[in-house]
């Protein structure tokens, strides 16, 4: 096996054959310092390194929540369920927990604003068969959709870990997924120049993503951040705390 050591860290037997992987479990004090624990997962692609702050839970598979956002986006305009990013999405009437998703809109919009649901209306156009067959196809976490088609990710009973969101991200980022229209998705989930994003929050078991990935002169880095959110106010930290991490990790984020 494969051992690494990073200063400030601790070598551990690699994930896989080919990658090296670093424990900077020293990282912690910065989500302790937001009164909140949380993991880690930073894969540098060219390196083939991995480095988690808290490598048990960086393994560990929880709910994607709207970070399946991403994939919904993809299978449902590989199936033309959706015929663009920019088809408008009638609001079913149903009531929503903010009043700014209870309007028609598009996936452009639906996916910023992480309006859960526009997203369950996308599913159901998808339908359960297509659904079951592409979260299998793309080797997305446990492949695990069930019998419910608007509700698998964000109760269960899909699953995820971090360091499976890194992987999966990885092959998204370098067009390696047996999928189309990735160029679409870049485009409404862009953040900046190089960086490309989505959280989410899992409400009833109080825990929050930040997944992506940066890509900058032929350097790709993507990365999974999974936090306790012991409040609502915890929610906006999620995006900070996971930029301080990249840029300590040697990410050169603007």
């Amino acid at each position: 096996m494969i051992l690494f050591l990073l200063a400030g860290g601790v070598a551990v037997p690699s994930a896989a054959a080919s990658a090296r992987t670093v424990v900077r479990d020293d990282l912690q004090s910065v989500f302790q310092r937001e009164g909140t624990k949380g993991t880690f997962v930073l894969y540098d692609v060219q390196a083939q390194r991995y480095t988690y702050v808290d490598l048990c839970r960086g393994r560990e598979r929880a709910i994607p929540a709207s970070t399946f956002k991403i994939v919904n986006t993809l299978i449902a305009l590989e199936t033309g369920a959706v015929s663009s990013v920019d088809e408008v999405i009638p609001w079913d009437r149903t009531p929503q927990p903010f009043p700014s998703w209870e309007h028609d809109m598009s996936m452009r919009e639906a996916i910023k604003i992480s309006n859960a649901g526009i997203y369950q209306q996308v599913a159901r156009r998808v339908g359960l068969e297509r659904m079951t067959g592409w979260v299998d196809r793309l080797g997305y976490g446990n492949e695990r959709v069930g019998p419910v088609i608007d509700q698998f990710w964000l109760q269960g009973p899909l699953k995820i870990s971090p360091e499976e969101q890194t992987r999966f991200l990885a092959r998204l980022a370098q067009d390696r997924l047996p999928i189309g229209h990735t160029g679409e998705l870049r485009e409404i989930i862009q953040q900046e120049p190089g960086l490309y994003a989505k959280t989410g929050w899992q409400f009833e078991q109080k825990f929050g993503w930040w997944v992506g990935w940066f890509e900058q002169d032929g350097r790709l880095w993507t990365f999974a951040l999974q936090m306790d959110l012991p409040t609502d106010a915890h929610a906006a930290k999620r995006v900070p705390i996971g930029r301080e991490l990249l840029k300590t990790l040697g990410v050169p984020l603007p």
